[in-house]
C-alpha cells in the first residue's frame, strides 16, 4: 500500500518517498461473514457479519435474538448452516487447537455440586493439556476472589460464587478469545465490580473479550463497544455513542439549568436546530436532532442573552436509550 501523509498547504495529498510500503494488518480475532444458523425452519441467526479484535464488546440483545448461538458458533458448539465463523483464523468447530485458545462460560449451570472449586477449576486446566495444572488453578481462582471458598464443594456455593468460578475454568489455561454468556447472574455489586476490572484488566493485556448481558449497566461500565441483535440479525455495532449520533431521526433530549432559563430559552427558539423548548421545575428542556450544532450553539446563546450556565445534561445519550431504539423500531 502507498503511505499517504497529511495534505500539504494546498490540501493535496503528500506521498512518502522512496518505495511503496506494504503494511499488515492483523487478522481479527473474531470474526463472522455472512453467518446463520437455522433448526429446521427456525432461523435463530441469520446473514450476521462482524470482526472483533482486542477489546471487550458487549453483545446485546432481547431473549430469543440468537446472542447464545453466536457464542457457540465461536466456541466450536455449533457449524454455521452457512456462511463463515472464524476464532484467531480458524473454524472453531470440531477444531481442538483453537479450543486451546478459546474460554467459554455457558450461562447454563453444568458444574457437577460434589466437586470443589478448585476441583472444577483443575479439571479444566488438565483438560487444557497444562503440566502445572495445580498452580495455574490456584492462580485463576485467586483472580476470581474464591481463595476462602476452593475447598467447599460447588452445590454450596450461592449463585454469583458458581459464576466465580465458571469464570476461573474458563480462563485458567489463560486464552485469548474469552466468550461470555450473562457472566455476572447471581453477583452482588462488588463482585459485580471486582468482575468488570478483571475483563477490563484482561483487554487491556491483549485479549478479545465478547460478552452477553441483559444489563446495560454493565455493558456500560466495561466498554463503548456493542453488538445488538434482534430477532437473529445484527441490528447495530460499534460504539454506543456513535450509533446514537446517528440516530436523527429520534431528537435529542437535553436538560439546562441556568442563571434565567426564559431569557435562553428565548434565545435558542430562533435557531432552526432547535425542535422544541420548555420551561419546567427541573430546568430548561430543549429537543435537537443535531447534538454537536447544539454543542456549538448553546455556549453562543448563552453568552448573548447574558446567562451563567450552570448544568447541561443529555438525557438520553446512554446505551439504554440506543438499545431501546434498536428493538423498537
Amino acid at each position: 500500500m502507498t503511505v499517504q501523509l497529511p495534505p500539504n498547504s494546498d490540501g493535496d495529498p503528500v506521498l512518502a518517498a522512496g518505495p511503496q510500503t506494504h503494511v499488515t494488518l492483523p487478522a481479527p480475532a473474531i470474526e463472522l461473514i455472512n453467518a446463520a444458523r437455522w433448526y429446521g425452519n427456525v432461523v435463530a441467526v441469520n446473514d450476521v457479519s462482524f470482526s472483533l479484535g482486542a477489546g471487550v464488546t458487549g453483545l446485546l440483545g432481547p431473549n430469543g435474538a440468537g446472542k447464545t448461538t453466536v457464542l457457540h458458533m465461536l466456541a466450536g458448539f455449533l457449524a454455521p448452516s452457512a456462511g463463515t465463523v472464524h476464532v484467531l483464523g480458524r473454524s472453531p468447530n470440531r477444531d481442538p487447537s483453537v479450543y486451546r485458545q478459546i474460554g467459554l462460560v455457558p450461562e447454563r449451570e453444568a458444574v457437577y455440586p460434589f466437586l470443589t472449586g478448585l476441583d472444577y477449576v483443575r479439571f479444566n486446566a488438565r483438560l487444557q493439556g497444562l503440566t502445572n495444572s495445580d498452580q495455574a488453578s490456584r492462580d485463576a481462582i485467586r483472580r476470581v476472589g474464591l481463595e476462602d471458598a476452593m475447598d467447599r464443594p460447588i452445590g454450596t456455593y450461592s449463585k454469583g460464587m458458581r459464576q466465580r468460578a465458571k469464570v476461573a475454568g474458563a480462563l485458567v489455561h489463560d486464552p485469548q478469545v474469552l466468550l461470555l454468556d450473562e457472566p455476572f447472574n447471581g453477583m452482588d455489586p462488588r463482585q459485580r465490580l471486582a468482575m468488570m476490572d478483571l475483563l477490563t484488566e484482561m483487554a487491556a493485556a491483549g485479549r478479545t473479550i465478547l460478552f452477553s448481558s441483559h444489563i446495560l449497566e454493565e455493558v456500560e461500565r466495561v466498554g463503548n463497544d456493542i453488538l445488538v441483535m434482534v430477532a437473529g440479525r445484527l441490528a447495530a455495532s460499534g460504539d454506543y455513542r456513535a450509533i446514537r449520533a446517528l440516530m436523527t431521526d429520534r431528537p435529542h433530549t437535553i436538560t439546562i439549568r441556568s442563571s434565567d432559563d426564559r431569557r435562553l430559552a428565548a434565545s435558542l427558539m430562533g435557531d432552526s436546530a432547535i425542535f422544541g423548548v420548555e420551561l419546567g421545575a427541573a430546568g430548561l428542556s430543549v429537543r435537537t436532532a443535531h447534538l454537536s450544532v447544539f454543542r456549538r450553539l448553546i455556549a453562543g446563546a448563552s453568552r448573548s442573552a447574558g446567562v451563567r450556565l450552570f448544568e447541561v445534561v443529555s438525557g438520553d445519550e446512554s446505551l439504554e436509550s440506543v438499545f431501546d431504539y434498536l428493538v423498537r423500531r
